[in-house]
């Protein structure tokens, strides 16, 4: 699964910790009109009774998107192996955090047989209960033959400044033992383990990162491109534009019935972005296939 989470960042309050230690991988909707959606691009019930989309290229792969949380909860390439990967205590009912906001499809379009859909998310009296300044977010998705592309972007709609910090939540199907993460050599890490109240500094010095235990630790500064070995034979390039920074994740033992099943590869943006009125912030992911 790959799912957008925005934490928006009050300056009378404190500032959350740098990544939950509880995770949701929950996801949900908005309501499409089948009318308006481009050719590969289908408006279906899925999980809960909560509406999705599904894109199918004229190539063979597929992507499935419920519009609330504005979550890719499956991605195919052609041979029909899945990607994505999605908990089993994941739950379709709407009632998760902020990030899991009602998103709405606003644009759809097929480019040479390649569907891409455009989702966005408002300011609401929920959102404005919790934080209260008016922004847009536009959040669009690209499917290629053997690629998913992300571009992400946040526009300031309100009168005064803001701030805010964000990831996309990816969650990769793997065999645990066998995946490994190259590219992040040489990066300063925040290790929340064992405490991730209090994150340990240091610096990456293996050439191929493994899972052989719990993982939860950030990499600042982190390149523009990593690859994941998914334990599965499968290669995934993971590429990025202005997302400055990465979280590499697996629960083991806490989560015993799925972890080996998984592994969580993110791109982020842990330090605060601030949006004068009017400014937009844009960044973009890449994953692809040999």
């Amino acid at each position: 699964m790959a799912m957008v989470s925005m934490k928006f960042f009050v300056p009378s309050l404190n500032s959350p910790n740098l990544r939950p230690t509880k995770r949701y991988s929950g996801m949900a909707v908005a309501a499409s009109n089948q009318d308006a959606v481009a050719l590969g691009v289908t408006v279906k019930q899925g999980e809960g009774n909560l509406p999705k989309l599904l894109l199918t290229s004229d190539h063979g792969s597929e992507a499935e998107i419920y519009l609330f949380g504005g979550c890719i909860t499956s991605w195919k390439v052609p041979s029909g192996r899945d990607l994505l990967f999605v908990r089993p205590d994941a739950v379709f009912d709407k009632k998760k955090p902020i990030r899991n906001m009602d998103w709405s499809l606003v644009e759809s379009e097929n480019v040479e047989g390649n569907p891409n859909v455009t989702l966005e998310l408002k300011d609401s009296p929920y959102s404005r209960a919790m934080w209260d300044f008016s922004f847009q977010a536009r959040y669009k998705v690209v499917l290629n033959t053997k690629s998913l592309s992300t571009e992400l972007k946040v526009t300031n709609t309100d009168n005064k400044p803001f701030t805010f910090s964000t990831a996309l939540h990816s969650y990769f199907r793997a065999s645990i033992t066998g995946v490994s993460v190259k590219g992040l050599k040489g990066c300063k890490t925040l290790n929340k383990d064992p405490d991730p109240k209090n994150p340990i500094e240091g610096r990456e010095e293996r050439d191929a990162i493994t899972f052989p235990g719990f993982v939860d630790c950030i990499y600042l500064d982190a390149p523009n491109e990593v690859h994941l070995d998914n334990g599965l034979g499968d290669v995934i390039s993971i590429r990025n534009t202005n997302w400055s920074d990465a979280v590499l994740w697996n629960p083991h033992l806490q989560m015993e019935a799925c972890y080996k099943d998984f592994v969580c590869v993110e791109n982020a943006k842990i330090g605060t972005i601030q949006l004068e009125p009017e400014q937009s912030w844009i960044a973009k992911q890449h994953l692809s296939i040999a």
